[in-house]
């Protein structure tokens, strides 16, 4: 039987003379590197804004004097102190602390055994003076008695009506009555106690004419003001109010068991608000010499460099900051007036300016909101720290 010749596989012949597979991968790769090249080159990274991020505010025109600041305690005006003309044993108390009372209402009284006999023994002296006077009028106009013993009788009953009127009135003021509407502030004795004559025994205020703050000043601040001067008053059991005040007591002498003068400001009487007597109150005083003239006002953050009355502020030129030189007044709590170098109405630089130099490019961003948390008020990340 003749042999057939061998013929080639079929899955390797239309391959004869191909490249190798290693050297297609390295083309497809090559291919995809050329495509890539071609293609459009990725977008680069914005270049960060230079600008230093800043926050301002305008100077503005303020008084020419500094305030005058003080602490003190609230109390009524018409607070009274009421006591007993005589002394005794306190036999009754009708009120407590905090009671609203009306006027003519009894609020206290002594044991009145020993002062009615007193007005006893007293109106009876006077009525046997009376009889006796009467007596010897008739003696003498019958010429029994000389004139002069006629004159030592007058005498005696005038002496006597005299004792019996004045244990009558102790009489009366052995009871204390409220004498005008009011309230109840404080009780200083109770019932069976033994009280001298004029202790005060109630404190009674009332709120229909307001109430004022009393505090003291140094001399160096009493010669500033002068009646009807305002004032700002400020309760921590009204936080964030303001009520106005004027000055309506200046003391002529010092206390003499601190040297500082006594001062008295009153409050106009506002009606649906409870103050009670002994309210701390912070008072921000403004006297009459400090508005004869305005300074420069800006926010003590604004300032840098300072050395005596001489700081430096920067100021907003267009997008450039600008250091400027400034002559320092007074500072007057977060405020400081300024004798020369800004104008009323000029943008001070009051966040960021520590990071700043002379012709630094800025960027005003927006002041954070009132209600806005601590974190809000911090100087951006953006700010460079320099050293």
């Amino acid at each position: 039987m003749p042999v057939r010749p061998a013929l080639a596989s079929p899955s390797i012949a239309p391959y004869a003379g191909s490249p190798s597979l290693s050297r297609l991968l390295a083309i497809g790769l090559a291919l995809s590197a050329l495509a890539a090249c071609g293609g459009k080159p990725p977008a680069a990274a914005p270049a960060q804004d230079a600008a230093i991020p800043v926050r301002t505010a305008p100077a503005t025109s303020g008084p020419a004097g500094a305030s005058i600041g003080a602490s003190g305690l609230l109390a009524s005006e018409d607070e009274m102190r009421l006591s007993f003309k005589t002394g005794g044993i306190i036999r009754r108390l009708a009120v407590r602390e905090g009671d609203t009372v009306r006027k003519g209402q009894l609020l206290a009284e002594l044991e009145l055994a020993e002062v009615g006999a007193q007005a006893e023994q007293a109106s009876q002296a006077a009525a046997k003076a009376e009889r006796d006077l009467e007596r010897g009028e008739r003696l003498h106009a019958d010429q029994v008695i000389s004139l002069e013993t006629l004159q030592n009788l007058r005498t005696q009953a005038a002496v006597a009506r005299a004792g019996r009127d004045a244990a009558r009135f102790n009489l009366g003021y052995s009871s204390i009555v409220a004498p005008r509407d009011g309230r109840v502030l404080r009780r200083m004795a109770e019932e069976r106690e033994f009280v001298p004559p004029g202790q005060p025994v109630v404190v009674l205020g009332s709120a229909a004419r307001g109430h004022v703050v009393r505090t003291a000043l140094a001399d160096r601040e009493i010669v500033q003001v002068a009646l009807g001067d305002t004032a700002e008053v400020r309760l921590d059991a009204y936080p964030g109010r303001v009520f106005v005040a004027t000055v309506s007591e200046v003391s002529a002498a010092a206390d003499p068991r601190n040297g500082l003068f006594p001062l008295e400001v009153r409050i106009a009487p506002e009606t649906g608000l409870a103050l009670a007597t002994g309210l701390v109150a912070k008072i921000h005083l403004i006297p009459a010499s400090s508005r004869r003239g305005t300074l420069t006002h800006i926010p003590i953050a604004a300032l840098i460099e300072g050395r005596g009355d001489q700081a430096s502020v920067f100021v907003t030129e267009g997008s450039v900051a600008r250091k400027r030189a400034v002559t320092v007044a007074f500072i007057d709590g977060e405020r400081v007036a300024l004798t020369s170098g800004l104008k009323p109405g000029e943008p001070v630089i009051t966040e960021g300016a520590l990071y700043l130099q002379d012709g630094d490019r800025i960027r005003v961003i927006a002041a954070p909101p009132p209600a806005a948390d601590a974190t809000a008020t911090a100087p951006p990340a953006a700010w460079p720290r320099r050293s």
